[in-house]
């Protein structure tokens, strides 16, 4: 195993978890530096963790020479960043949303394949031993097809919770809780039943002071022949995260908030699928250390870190169908938001129709 030193640019609170993820795994990961555009939290972050901070990304580039670099920032910032790491040869671990658009993730793909430094899209649910363990029983044939499925993600944010300027807005956080909340569940959701085939959406600003959603609803078709629900939600006081799949030997649930142990899953079935689920016993949290050490695993090994780029394409393709679905009133196929189509350099595409020039408010990004 090799010790890879590890960057953060953006200390905010997403970025503690990274640290934490860091500092988790000593021997595998040293974290050497951060930057951020406020000082005095810079500051306080480098007290915490005990690092050195730096103006810019370039300097700490420079000055470090980290091969792993998380961008915990706003994501309206992360192509630039992920475009300055690459030409610097270090390896982006970037936040969700990665970027805005499918025309930010196809170049950032492009400057991946020519720098031949890989990217990873933080998704953390997949890498939880309960989804693990679901992926493989299916692999397997234990649970038989999967037949039916939800992911809703129904959370609470109000009004205070948008007074950060970058929040709420298509052109710095590219969408609503589609894009930046929900994702994670929907995200786990298709990393066990694989490619989606069409998107059938509403999106709906009921609520909040936003140029944004703040719900979604879509039906969703799966090449295997699986049909689901995808609910995500910044308006519902009583908070959940919901994941429940039906096969043809088992239904399999899932509970929590924002991260989930063993103890969050159950399965209804016979008893010889319990058996193969219950022989098992690893109970590793979904979270941003099981993902890292997942990314350590696959550079070690010489192989593309999850989550790649290829990956992460399928999650932002279906969240631009959700949008493009939802504000031109089609069902949108797996394949259709291509260069061209207005929501392929917008997650707003042809423009949310909650909003009119009467807002003052633009649409695109």
């Amino acid at each position: 195993m090799t010790t890879r030193t590890c960057a953060i640019v953006g200390t905010g609170a997403i970025a503690g978890a990274h640290a934490e993820a860091i500092t988790a795994l000593p021997g595998r990961a040293r974290l050497v530096g951060a930057v951020d555009v406020q000082p005095d939290r810079a500051e306080a972050f480098a007290a915490t963790w005990g690092v050195p901070t730096y103006p810019t990304l370039a300097a700490l580039l420079d000055a470090e020479r980290p091969d792993l670099v998380h961008l915990c920032t706003p994501p309206g910032s992360h192509l630039p960043l992920a475009l300055e790491c690459l030409a610097a040869g270090a390896a982006p671990v970037v936040e969700k949303p990665p970027v805005l658009s499918l025309a930010e993730l196809d170049r950032l793909r492009a400057a991946e394949a020519a720098a031949g430094v890989p990217v990873a899209t933080v998704f953390q649910h997949r890498f939880g031993s309960g989804a693990v363990r679901l992926r493989r029983l299916l692999a397997e044939g234990v649970l038989g097809r999967p037949l039916l499925a939800s992911a809703h993600t129904l959370w609470f944010r109000d009004d205070d919770y948008f007074a950060v300027p970058w929040r709420g807005r298509w052109d710095v956080e590219g969408g609503g809780p589609t894009m930046g909340h929900g994702i994670h569940q929907f995200d786990l959701l298709l990393s066990i039943l694989g490619p989606w085939t069409s998107v059938t959406a509403i999106a709906e600003r009921q609520a909040r002071p936003t140029d944004t959603e703040d719900v979604s609803a879509a039906l969703v078709r799966f090449r295997s022949g699986a049909v689901a629900t995808v609910v995500n939600s910044l308006v519902s006081p009583r908070q959940t995260s919901q994941l429940r799949f039906d096969f043809d030997h088992a239904t399999v649930d899932l509970e929590h908030l924002y991260g989930y142990t063993n103890a969050n899953w159950s399965l209804t079935a016979a008893p010889d699928v319990t058996a193969a689920w219950d022989s098992d016993q690893a109970d590793i949290p979904s979270g941003h250390t099981a993902q890292l050490t997942a990314v350590l695993d696959a550079l070690d090994a010489g192989e593309t870190p999850p989550v790649s780029t290829t990956d992460t394409r399928m999650t932002m393709e279906f969240v631009a169908a959700v949008y493009a679905s939802s504000f031109t009133g089609r069902t949108v196929t797996q394949g259709e938001i291509a260069e061209g189509n207005p929501f392929y350099d917008s997650m707003a595409g042809t423009g949310a129709p909650w909003l009119s020039l009467a807002d003052g408010a633009s649409t695109q990004a």
